[in-house]
């Protein structure tokens, strides 16, 4: 009888681990070395600034740019029309003034004249007329007429009439003598009629 034999299945050997290769060593990126100048110094790194974005046109912002461009205009032409109106404006008045005096100015002549034909004595005739005369000058006064042409002024061509002259050494050169007939200016510019005068040397 065969002795079964009991088949014996050979052991594996244990599986011996590999030994633990080390990890490669990572290597950081070398960095370029900053350059030098002249003196041997290190110069700092160049530093890049940021880009501003450009702000983009908003709509509102431009209509009201153009609405204020548009008044600004708009102001300016009204405000040279209200100067030209108003020399435009004062100019027709002086021009009204200077007519409207010029008529009544025979008037106050004659007042003149008759206070002085009455000579020094006083009289109720004479302090009448100087009151009426006195009236009609601060009258004058009131719309910017007042009187030019008085003894001891300087000739002034623009404001005086010369129709005599007399040498005299006692008085300045051009100096007024006598007043034949006062003269009148509105706002010490306009002449409404000059003074007739006598002058000396």
């Amino acid at each position: 009888m065969e002795e079964n034999k009991e088949k014996r299945t050979p052991e594996a050997e244990p599986v011996k681990p590999e030994a633990a290769q080390p990890e490669p060593e990572k290597q950081e990126p070398a960095q370029p070395e900053p350059e030098k100048t002249v003196s041997g110094q290190e110069e700092p790194a160049a530093e890049t600034a940021p880009k501003k974005k450009k702000k983009k046109p908003n709509e509102w912002e431009e209509k009201y740019n153009a609405e204020h461009d548009q008044y600004l205009r708009l102001y300016a032409e009204y405000d040279n029309f209200r100067k030209r109106t108003a020399r435009e404006k004062d100019r027709l008045v002086g021009d009204g003034v200077t007519r409207a005096v010029g008529v009544i100015l025979p008037a106050i002549d004659n007042l003149e004249r008759a206070i002085a034909s009455a000579g020094e004595e006083e009289s109720s005739f004479k302090s009448g007329v100087e009151m009426i005369l006195q009236q009609m000058l601060e009258a004058l006064n009131k719309i910017s007429v007042t009187p030019i042409g008085a003894a001891g002024e300087t000739f002034d061509p623009n404001r005086h009439e010369a129709i005599m002259h007399i040498e005299d050494p006692e008085r300045g050169e051009n100096e007024i003598v006598e007043v034949f007939q006062r003269g009148y200016v509105y706002k010490e510019e306009n002449v409404i009629r000059p003074a007739v005068v006598k002058t000396a040397n």
